[in-house]
């Protein structure tokens, strides 16, 4: 169960649950490669205060359970994910790049959704 984010000024519990899929729907997340995304997804909370309490990584898209704080807006959590986690797997894995053309990893497109939690 997630916690509460405590801050000088306020107390908060924001979860949102995330979909991502990848551009063409190419299935390129092999063992290795989403060893790597989740590795770059704990740099991305420990840089942020993104917290990624679940990762599910199918071939073609991701699922994410996320805690944030309520001054990081949905669509600016999405791009920072989206933005630094392509940057990283093209960087470490260049053959992602052989299925994927114009340097896009993800499709403009995500589903985003509040969760609740009991207290």
């Amino acid at each position: 169960m997630s916690e509460h984010i405590h801050k000088s000024h306020n107390t908060s519990l924001l979860l949102y649950h995330l979909v991502c899929p990848i551009k063409y729907r190419r299935k390129v997340l092999s063992e290795e490669v989403t060893l790597t995304f989740r590795d770059v997804c704990l740099d991305i909370s420990t840089r942020y205060e993104i917290h990624f309490l679940e990762i599910g990584c199918d071939e073609d898209h991701v699922h994410f359970l996320i805690q944030s704080l309520p001054m990081l807006s949905p669509k600016k959590i999405v791009n920072t994910i989206k933005s630094l986690t392509a940057r990283e797997i093209f960087r470490l894995h260049p053959e992602v790049k052989r299925f994927l053309w114009r340097g896009k990893f993800w499709t403009s497109s995500y589903y985003i959704n509040t969760v609740w939690s009991v207290c």
